[in-house]
């Protein structure tokens, strides 16, 4: 069984390196995930039993007190380090200038998602999953697409 310091990679793409104990997380270590978000943890037998994570930005996570992007305030990360853009210019993602997306594609956090094909690709185009009928029903209704049309977010019915 794994012991000591090292790294393991999951089948998602997700690596974890720090201590292993018994063929389990033990001790220090943090998870690394694909988007770039990582998640520093103590462990015990494989469980976290304390922890932060961090997105790929630089944002921190807060348990408690979470205020962002919330109802009060909507600016994204990258705003709120560098400022709102003049009145008129939308910021429409965290990053910008936001990604390009592929014809007839939503943009749905994780990827991109063909409703078509009604599969889920990473941002490098490698298969993620297949959407069920509610998660291609979010996307469509609340995720930003390719074409020149605002989609806004409208209530499920």
């Amino acid at each position: 069984r794994m012991e000591g310091q090292g790294s393991y990679a999951l089948p998602t793409g997700t690596e974890y390196r720090g201590a292993l104990r018994d063929g389990m997380f033990d001790g220090e270590g943090e998870l690394l995930f694909p988007n770039g978000g990582t998640y520093r943890a103590i462990w015990h037998r494989g469980v976290p039993t304390q922890g932060k994570y961090t997105f790929a930005d630089g944002l921190e996570y807060r348990d408690k007190k979470w205020h962002y992007c919330d109802g009060y305030d909507r600016r994204f990360y990258t705003e709120i380090c560098s400022g709102l853009k003049p009145a008129g210019i939308s910021q429409l993602t965290n990053l910008d200038p936001p990604r390009k997306i592929p014809v007839g594609c939503y943009d749905c956090g994780d990827g991109f998602y063909n409703p078509e094909t009604r599969v889920i690709v990473d941002y490098k185009r490698r298969f993620l999953r297949n959407a069920d009928d509610d998660e291609h029903e979010w996307i469509i209704r609340t995720c930003r697409k390719a074409w020149d049309e605002t989609t806004e977010h409208k209530p499920k019915p």
